[in-house]
C-alpha cells in the first residue's frame, strides 16, 4: 500500500477544517480512493495500488531446428531479466507525487484560499484620535481624545468564514483530482512503455529466426534447392523485424520521456522498468462501478463544495441589509468651565437606497449554476466511464480469444508448417507466413494487456487525466472583508 500525504500547509488546513469522511470503495483491486466530505473538505490522503500477475503460457514448439531458437516462447512468457537497474511503478508514482509542478502548483493555491479564509474573519482595527475646538478663543478651548470602534453586526464575518471554508474544501479536493490525474497519467504511460518493453524482447527473439531464415534460405539457394523469391521474402522479412525493432524504440524512448516530464524530471535517465501486463480479465457492473466512481470522485466533490459555498454565499449577502454600528467615546477637558468631558456617538447606516438587492439576486443565480455544473461533471463522469467500459471489454475479449485460441492455433501452425516443410509437403513461404502470424498474434496480445492494463488504471483514477494541463485557481479573495466594512 502506498499513502499518498499532503504538504504541512495543506494539512494544516484540513486539519482546522475538522473534515469528516466516509467513502465508499470502487470494486477494483488495490483502487485509490479520496475520502471527502462535500461540507466539510477531504481527508488529504489517498492510497492505493495496481497489481496485477502474469502467468507463463510457454509455447511449446517441441525439439528445435534451424527455423526456430531454443527457447523462443510467446507473448505470455515470462519478461526476460535485465542486469540494469529497474523503475517500478511505486517508485515513479512517488517521483512524480514528489516532484510534478501542477501538485505544488495547486498546493499553493490551497494555501492562499487558507489565507484569504483567515483574513475574512479579523474585525476593524479601533480609530484612536485627538479632537480640539475654540482654540483660537483662549480660556474657552475644548480638547478630546476619543476612541471608536464599528461592530460587525448579523454574523457577517462568521459567514465570510463560511464562504471561504467552503472555497478551501473546493481547493482541497481540486488538489485530490491532480494527485490523481498524475498518478493516473504514469500509470497509463508506465504501461504503454512496459508493453514496448515486451514488444522488444519479442522483436528480439524473433529477430533470430528471421536472421536463421534468411541464412538458410541463402544456403538453399547456392545449394540449388531454393529460389530467389525465398531468398527476398526472408530479406524482406528480416528487414521487416528490424524496423519494427527501430519504431518500437522511437516509441519507448518518447514514452520515457512523457513519464520524466510528468515525474517533474525531465532530464531523468531512462531505466528498464519492472513490472507485468495483466492477464486477469474479471466482468464490472458498470452501472453501479458509475454510482461508485462519482461518489468517491475528488472532481464532483470539488463541484458539490463551491455548491455549498454559493449557498452560503446567499446567506452573506442577505446579512449584509443589517447595518454595522460605529460605536464612539471620547474624554477631555473644557477650559472654559474648568470641566472635564465625557461624550459618546452611535451611528449607524439607514439601508434607505442600497438594500443590496443585486448582489443577493446575484448569489442565487450562483447557486443555480453551481448545481448544474456539478451536474455537468456527475454525467461527464459517466460518460467517460463508458468509453473505457468499451476499451476495458474490448481488450478483455481480445485477451481471452488470444489465450484460449489465437495464441495456440499460431504457434501449433507454425509447428506444423515446419515439419511440412521437412518433409518436402510445404514450400518455404508457407513457412515464413507461419512465423509472421506467430510474431504478428503475440504483438496483439501484448498490446491488448496494454489496453486493459490502461482502462483499469484509468478506473482506479476515477477517470482523472492531464497531469501538467492548467490547474484550476478558485481561491477567491478577501473581498467579502471589505463589503463587510461598506455599507453604501
Amino acid at each position: 500500500m502506498r499513502c499518498y500525504t499532503l504538504p504541512a500547509c495543506v494539512l494544516l488546513a484540513t486539519t482546522c477544517l475538522g473534515c469528516a469522511t466516509t467513502t465508499p470503495a470502487i470494486p477494483i483491486a488495490g483502487t485509490p480512493s479520496a475520502d471527502f466530505d462535500t461540507e466539510s473538505g477531504p481527508l488529504a490522503s489517498a492510497s492505493g495500488e495496481f497489481s496485477s500477475t502474469a502467468s507463463a503460457a510457454g509455447c511449446e514448439t517441441g525439439q528445435p531446428h534451424i527455423l526456430l531458437v531454443t527457447g523462443y516462447t510467446s507473448a505470455t512468457g515470462q519478461a526476460e531479466t535485465s542486469t540494469a537497474p529497474e523503475m517500478s511503478l511505486e517508485d515513479l508514482e512517488a517521483i512524480a507525487l514528489a516532484h510534478n509542478p501542477a501538485i505544488k502548483e495547486l498546493t499553493a493555491t490551497t494555501q492562499k484560499a487558507a489565507g484569504y479564509r483567515a483574513q475574512v474573519t479579523a474585525r476593524p482595527n479601533p480609530r484612536v484620535g485627538y479632537q480640539g475646538q475654540q482654540l483660537a478663543d483662549e480660556g474657552t478651548d475644548q480638547h478630546l481624545a476619543f476612541v471608536e470602534q464599528e461592530i460587525v453586526t448579523g454574523g457577517k464575518l462568521q459567514l465570510n468564514h463560511r464562504v471561504l471554508n467552503a472555497t478551501v474544501c473546493a481547493q482541497l479536493q481540486e488538489l485530490e483530482a491532480q494527485r490523481l490525474r498524475v498518478t493516473t497519467d504514469i500509470r497509463i504511460r508506465f504501461y504503454e512503455a512496459l508493453a514496448i518493453q515486451r514488444q522488444l524482447q519479442l522483436i528480439d527473439d524473433f529477430s533470430i529466426v528471421a536472421e536463421k531464415g534468411y541464412t538458410l534460405a541463402e544456403q538453399r539457394k547456392k545449394a540449388g534447392e531454393g529460389s530467389q523469391i525465398d531468398t527476398l521474402q526472408a530479406r524482406i522479412q528480416k528487414s521487416e523485424v528490424g524496423l519494427s525493432r527501430r519504431q518500437a524504440t522511437a516509441r519507448l524512448a518518447a514514452t520515457w520521456r512523457e513519464i520524466a516530464a510528468l515525474a517533474g524530471q525531465p532530464n531523468m535517465a531512462q531505466a528498464p522498468l519492472a513490472g507485468a501486463l495483466p492477464t486477469e480479465t474479471p466482468s464490472m457492473e458498470w452501472n453501479s462501478l458509475a454510482n461508485t466512481v462519482v461518489a468517491t470522485s475528488p472532481e464532483y466533490a470539488a463541484a458539490r463544495a463551491r455548491v455549498a459555498r454559493a449557498r452560503a454565499a446567499v446567506e452573506r449577502q442577505l446579512a449584509q441589509q443589517t447595518p454595522n454600528l460605529a460605536v464612539q467615546m471620547g474624554a477631555g477637558v473644557d477650559n472654559g468651565t474648568d470641566s472635564g468631558m465625557l461624550n459618546v456617538q452611535v451611528g449607524v447606516p439607514i439601508p434607505l437606497y442600497n438594500k443590496n438587492r443585486g448582489n443577493i439576486a446575484a448569489a442565487r443565480a450562483e447557486v443555480c449554476r453551481a448545481i448544474f455544473e456539478a451536474e455537468r461533471i456527475e454525467n461527464d463522469v459517466k460518460a467517460r466511464l463508458a468509453v473505457v467500459s468499451q476499451e476495458y471489454e474490448t481488450a478483455a475479449a481480445a485477451i481471452e480469444q488470444y489465450v484460449s485460441e489465437i495464441l495456440p492455433s499460431a504457434s501449433s501452425s507454425m509447428e506444423l508448417a515446419e515439419k511440412a516443410y521437412q518433409a518436402g509437403e510445404a514450400d518455404f513461404v508457407q513457412i515464413l507466413i507461419a512465423r509472421k502470424t506467430f510474431y504478428d498474434s503475440n504483438v496483439q496480445y501484448i498490446n491488448a494487456q496494454a489496453q486493459l492494463a490502461i482502462a483499469r488504471a484509468k478506473i482506479e483514477g476515477v477517470l482523472l487525466t492531464g497531469g501538467l494541463d492548467a490547474v484550476r485557481d478558485d481561491s477567491g479573495d478577501d473581498s467579502l472583508r471589505g463589503q463587510a466594512f461598506s455599507q453604501q
